[in-house]
């Protein structure tokens, strides 16, 4: 069973070949930088291939026909009304080879099968109990998983399982308490879906670190290598990625911007602190600042839907909580310097209703060399982000060697 430590998007273009590099490693990288070519951008012509990774046309040949023989591709003429002989399109396998992506969030669990292209092929989901820890939750993921097996071909080969655990998690009595993937999670997941020998590969990583690598991927930010992704639930955190790789801290616990102290004189915060930014643009802030009880409901869209309709309360709500975003915002942009910030979860709502109040606080506070380029967007993969984000962390293995698919399950 694994961490998630520290992974990304391997470019899609072969890196060059390491000096001393066997024909048999530059077969092996070449072979990943094309499964992961169809695996994040569909159905590809040999022709197209032979551009994009900048190898010949016999080399794309081989290696599409060893992944074929593999069967994690299949090869077919395209539908063309064009003269001369077509370029086969080579098309990842998607309902053959998948990868089981669980997410444990606040008030839900969820289990999916996403097969190799990105596709979900089947997903589940079912409330969380009030003061159902992370580890008690595995029965019930265990049991999702189970039922979505029973639609499976036997020839599919499952690639590995990657679970996203929201740091935050909710008591009975509604308080909200700090969490997040730790050893005795991954060993109940690892024991849950182990065969009793060595059990597929079982990767475990912060939800907001996996969903900012969903967007990373598939997202809004699929075209940028710095950036930070802000989650709000009912907490609040983010994921970073640097240069393409998602950077995750001593024991994968970086990225708790929440608990970053913004009003020395605020409310006290469930960490022990106050002040902490979460409460000053968290859920129960919103609701609080709009006078809803902060048990209500779908009670965050009820106030964005009032103060879109022009309730004085909830715009005043609304304006109150995308101010401190935009604080809290320009102080990391002036630490990373990344070239986008994407609001998740329900930040998202939250920013679409405030944007300009928020870009108004980021230019006044940022520096000029960090705010001119930076891009604030709304993410666009909405409540699914965190299990697309595991299952490109559960491919990353096969991805990685595509012809040893037995070592990756």
């Amino acid at each position: 069973m694994s961490a998630l430590h520290r992974t990304g998007s391997t470019p899609a273009v072969p890196a060059p070949p390491a000096s001393g590099a066997s024909q048999e490693e530059i077969r092996r990288q070449n072979l990943g930088a094309l499964l992961r070519h169809v695996h994040v951008h569909g159905p590809t012509s040999r022709a197209e291939l032979t551009a994009r990774l900048g190898l010949n046309r016999s080399t794309i040949g081989a290696l599409a026909a060893d992944l074929a023989a593999a069967g994690l591709v299949t090869e077919g003429a395209p539908v063309t009304t064009r003269r001369g002989r077509p370029s086969l399109v080579v098309t990842p396998r998607s309902n053959r080879v998948y990868a089981q992506a669980l997410s444990i969030e606040p008030d839900k669990l969820r289990a999916a099968r996403i097969g190799l292209g990105g596709r979900v092929l089947d997903l589940r989901d079912t409330p969380r109990p009030a003061g159902t820890s992370a580890v008690d939750a595995v029965d019930t993921l265990t049991a999702l998983a189970h039922e979505m097996d029973r639609d499976v071909a036997a020839d599919s080969i499952r690639v590995g399982i990657a679970v996203a655990v929201t740091d935050t998690t909710r008591d009975r009595d509604g308080r909200v308490r700090i969490g997040g993937p730790d050893e005795k999670l991954r060993s109940a997941i690892g024991a849950a879906f182990g065969d009793g020998r060595t059990g597929p590969t079982v990767l475990a990583g912060d939800l907001a670190d996996i969903a900012a690598l969903a967007e990373h991927v598939r997202g809004v930010a699929a075209d940028v290598d710095d950036l930070i992704y802000l989650h709000g639930s009912s907490g609040v955190s983010a994921g970073i990625i640097i240069e393409g790789r998602l950077v995750v801290g001593h024991g994968g616990r970086s990225g708790k911007v929440g608990h970053m102290v913004v009003n020395p004189d605020g409310l006290p915060c469930e960490c022990g602190s106050r002040g902490c930014w979460q409460t000053e643009i968290g859920e129960a802030a919103l609701l609080r600042h709009a006078g809803r009880d902060p048990g209500t409901p779908d009670g965050v869209c009820e106030v964005l839907r009032a103060a879109a309709d022009g309730e004085p309360a909830a715009t005043a709500a609304v304006e109150r909580v995308a101010d401190w975003l935009g604080f809290g915002v320009a102080n990391l942009v002036n630490v990373v310097n990344p070239d986008a910030v994407v609001f998740g979860g329900s930040l998202r709502e939250v920013y679409l209703a405030g944007a300009d109040v928020v870009r108004q606080r980021l230019d006044e506070l940022a520096l000029p060399a960090s705010r001119e380029h930076v891009q604030l967007l709304p993410a666009a993969l909405g409540p699914d982000a965190a299990l697309i984000g595991a299952a490109e962390l559960a491919f990353a293995h096969l991805l990685a060697d595509p012809l040893h698919i037995g070592t990756a399950a």
